[in-house]
């Protein structure tokens, strides 16, 4: 959304807005993440008055530098013409990086990794974040305990099903809900906090440095546990597109971050009083009488907290089609008026089953806990180096000041993922090997198509040469209307064109080549949509551009060409694709068992006439079969 966009919404509109869609996964931490730095099979720690203030210390100065330092003052100036996100900032900096290719290939790699961690995340928060919520049924009763899972894989299930309705209905109610939630968990805090105020002494970062010099190790692995209060701390960055940096840090500053530090605060202020209570800080904090009420509103916030992962996954592969990292998907709309509400089928099944079955294997939010984290880490070290090169190539600061800046933050990071890593054979092993999956996979299918692109320049022919030869040609039949020939390569004769030759013998009276090209911006203004060039008699080439945001809608886009002097009527056009069969085979180029993957994903990916739009009643296919 462009900036004006923003203001017309209004201050508190979109501020509001964003508390529901920003803060959801960051605002549900308090319900898992103080608790696993005493309950950590790995580093159990005692309930002691220095360890409680130690503890509470790191968590403030460590909310204070991530996310308040690092995302809201520096990292949100690191837009992408508005946009934010790990892919969004790697589409800056390749853009910048033309003429240096060593660069423009790590942080090609450094933005497919963030992003396929992205997809982990995606899995590991709904779980842990609705299982930790429906395990406060267990704390109002514990005959409530076998029917925890179940309950909250049918919380889940429903969630899911209901994505292809989209959230623009719902989403005005998002907002309202989880700023009610971020007032009850800081009232429940201060009415603990007033029960033992001396919990107040944590303010002071030096209890933060004595414990990290008493009890090196100790602290060392809390560190996994502290790092659990910042997960969703990349949304701030991830969603700023939707309404703007101002909203964002209102919400932050004003509102989640004294409500957050006042909650964890109040659970370090019961733990002194009732050491037992560490099972579960969060429920047991509040007063019995508000109990139930706090378990609904804690499963109506994590619903919200899921909703803003799975919307962000669709966001996030639309992206990542659009700069042609992933195969084409069948996208829907599922609202006209609201950003980024769209729904993908398979991302939404493909989600839902690994969730079901991480929730099944690990049976709660304690042991989902091991799992989380890593992924997170790794995705904030690279939007740390990424940012490093933004802040050195668009801002002009000196490499002195951008490593004063970044690299205390990238070592803080570092010491976040080699805490987290301990919890590898625990279930940290799954966001990796599933990261390293998608990772595979967003390779294999940019390498393939590269691959498969040097295969049909090999048979490819000149453009111009060859509409100069039918320009001579006065045997050639005419029809009448309009051929539209999409084609990725403007410089070569389409394989649609030659296969429309070669078996009707025939071309029509107006003939237009057209490529797209996605820029690696968000949204290409419509003065700049398209560029139209007379190549000869019949004969048009027109490039057709968009934004990685953008949804490519062809025939609207080409109703922009009249204006360069090209006028077509929709209902007389034709359009001709070309539809490749692949043939694995091996030699050079992948190994062959790449290949195979790059031929399943190729063969089941969304059809080209769906993809751009176009008309199903107007569209031509002609195939081909290439051995790659």
């Amino acid at each position: 959304m462009s900036q004006s966009g923003h203001e017309q919404q209004g201050l508190p509109a979109l501020t509001l807005a964003a508390l529901g869609v920003v803060f959801g996964d960051i605002g549900t931490s308090p319900l898992y993440a103080f608790k696993e730095a005493f309950i950590s099979v790995h580093h159990p720690m005692a309930v002691t008055q220095g360890n409680v203030l130690g503890l509470l210390s790191m968590i403030l100065w460590t909310l204070l530098v991530v996310v308040t330092f690092k995302y809201v003052v520096i990292v949100l100036r690191a837009d992408n013409h508005g946009e934010g996100g790990v892919v969004a900032l790697m589409a800056r900096v390749v853009e910048h990086a033309k003429e240096r290719p060593t660069k423009r290939r790590v942080a090609i790699m450094l933005g497919l990794f963030g992003a396929a961690l992205f997809y982990s995340d995606g899995v590991i928060t709904p779980a842990i974040s609705v299982l930790s919520a429906v395990e406060g049924l267990g704390v109002v009763t514990p005959a409530f305990d076998p029917y925890i899972v179940p309950i909250t894989l049918v919380i889940l299930i429903g969630l899911f099903l209901v994505q292809h309705y989209g959230t623009a209905k719902v989403g005005g109610f998002f907002g309202p809900v989880v700023t009610l939630w971020f007032l009850a968990i800081g009232l429940v805090g201060i009415y603990n906090i007033a029960r033992f105020p001396m919990v107040l002494q944590a303010l002071s970062p030096s209890h933060a440095i004595s414990f990290a010099i008493d009890h090196g190790h100790l602290a060392y692995y809390s560190l996994g546990a502290v790092f659990l209060t910042v997960t969703g701390g990349e949304a701030l960055y991830a969603d700023m597109g939707h309404f703007g940096k101002k909203p964002i840090r209102l919400a932050w500053l004003f509102l989640v971050l004294p409500c957050l530090v006042l909650n964890y605060f109040g659970q370090g202020a019961l733990v002194l009083i009732n050491p037992a209570a560490v099972e579960n800080p969060f429920f047991m904090s509040t007063p019995t009488w508000a109990l139930v009420p706090m378990v609904i509103l804690a499963t109506a916030a994590t619903v919200i907290a899921s909703q803003a992962l799975i919307t962000g996954a669709f966001s996030i592969t639309r992206e990542l089609i659009q700069l042609g990292f992933c195969p084409r998907l069948t996208i829907r709309h599922t609202s006209g008026a609201q950003i980024g509400q769209i729904y993908l089928p398979f991302i939404n099944w493909f989600l839902l089953a690994l969730v079901i079955a991480v929730v099944l294997g690990f049976g709660s939010s304690s042991r989902l806990a091991a799992a989380y984290g890593i992924a997170v880490t790794i995705t904030m070290l690279v939007t740390t180096v990424l940012a490093f090169s933004f802040a050195r190539r668009e801002w002009k600061w000196r490499n002195s000041l951008a490593v004063l800046v970044f690299g205390p933050l990238a070592l803080l990071e570092l010491a976040f993922f080699s805490s987290n890593v301990i919890k590898v054979a625990d279930g940290g092993w799954f966001t990796l090997l599933f990261g390293a999956i998608i990772m595979l996979l967003l390779t294999t299918w940019r390498t393939g198509r590269a691959q498969l692109s040097d295969r049909l320049k090999n048979d490819e022919i000149e453009l111009l040469p060859f509409v100069s030869m039918l320009a001579n040609d006065t045997s050639m039949p005419r029809v009448p209307h309009t051929a539209v020939f999409l084609s990725p390569r403007p410089d070569s004769v389409p394989s649609a064109l030659l296969h429309n030759l070669k078996h009707n013998f025939v071309l029509h009276e107006t003939n237009v080549i057209v490529s797209v090209t996605f820029l690696p911006m968000p949204r290409v203004t419509d003065s700049q949509r398209v560029l139209v060039e007379r190549i000869g008699a019949h004969f048009y080439r027109v490039k057709v551009f968009f934004g990685f945001m953008e949804e490519p809608d062809v025939p609207a886009a080409l109703e922009w060409c009249e204006e360069q002097g090209l006028a077509l009527e929709p209902m007389m056009v034709s359009y001709f694709l070309s539809r490749e069969i692949l043939l694995p085979a091996p030699g050079e180029g992948m190994p062959l068992w790449r290949e195979r993957i790059f031929e399943f994903m190729f063969r089941n990916a969304s059809s080209a006439a769906n993809f751009f739009k176009l008309p199903p009643n107007r569209v031509v296919e002609l195939g081909s079969r290439i051995v790659i």
